[in-house]
């Protein structure tokens, strides 16, 4: 993030964007695109965050092509979040950590996204794994859909939120960590005032919404507050549908991380 600017480019290759770049909705469509995304901003970024479900809708040819992008995103430097949203008990947690968080798994990445409303508790295989690989966990705390709150909103028996407890157990998750711990969270940039949260969890937080969603980077330091410092926003649609042509994808994504990094910068 300090080297390249605190930006994650999002992969998304849904069958709209697919048509947008006059590719067919097929497998050669699907690795054309991804590559191309690739090939156009993996040496520059801080992040990229390939949405799982798009690869996985074409089934094992997508998620060999999957594979590809984390291992050549991975090779230009650029540190791979996939987004899968895994969340499960038991061994079948550990099945899911395995899968992406195995330094010998083909579709090993630097983080994985993960859901803890089976309880925290039930993220520890993931937990584990991570430290063992040197990888991370973003969990999902105040995402910015609008069906969120019902759930990370309520209030437990003990007066603090949800989300408030999830932010504060990937606190202690991180605690001594130095610059940042490898635990984040997922807090969207559209969810308005946080003020009543503490986003002070000494590990970063994946920011989605920017761009298509509506927020802006001058949003950002309205939500985030003091840990703006360590926020690392997503932007997915505003800079891929500048596609299939590589320039335009790579100047419209360093666009977005200079107006962040002017933003983080700030006093």
């Amino acid at each position: 993030m300090d080297e390249r600017g605190p930006l994650c480019v999002g992969i998304d290759p849904h069958a709209s964007l697919l048509a947008e770049w006059g590719l067919d909705d097929d497998v050669a469509g699907l690795e054309r695109f991804s590559r191309t995304v690739v090939e156009a901003v993996a040496d520059r970024v801080a992040v990229m965050k390939p949405q799982s479900a798009f690869f996985e809708r074409f089934g094992s040819r997508g998620v060999a092509v999957l594979e590809t992008v984390v291992r050549e995103a991975r090779a230009a430097g650029t540190l791979v979040v996939m987004d899968a949203k895994r969340g499960d008990i038991g061994s079948t947690m550990a099945g899911y950590a395995e899968a992406y968080l195995h330094k010998d798994a083909p579709l090993f990445c630097d983080a994985l996204t993960v859901s803890p409303y089976l309880g925290y508790g039930s993220l520890s295989p993931a937990v584990a794994l991570a430290r063992q690989s040197g990888a991370g966990l973003f969990v999902l705390a105040l995402t910015s859909n609008p069906e969120g709150p019902e759930v990370q909103h309520a209030v437990r028996a003990d007066g603090r939120s949800v989300g408030a407890t999830m932010l504060a157990h990937l606190a202690a998750e991180n605690a001594g960590e130095e610059p940042l711990g490898s635990f984040g969270a997922v807090v969207g940039a559209t969810v308005g005032d946080l003020s009543s949260y503490d986003l002070a969890i000494n590990g970063p937080l994946l920011a989605p919404g920017v761009g298509a969603q509506g927020a802006t980077a001058t949003d950002l330091p309205k939500v985030f507050g003091s840990a703006l410092r360590n926020v690392v926003p997503n932007v997915s649609r505003s800079v891929l549908r500048h596609g299939p042509d590589v320039g335009a994808l790579r100047t419209t994504a360093e666009r977005f991380a200079e107006e962040i990094q002017a933003v983080v910068a700030a006093p």
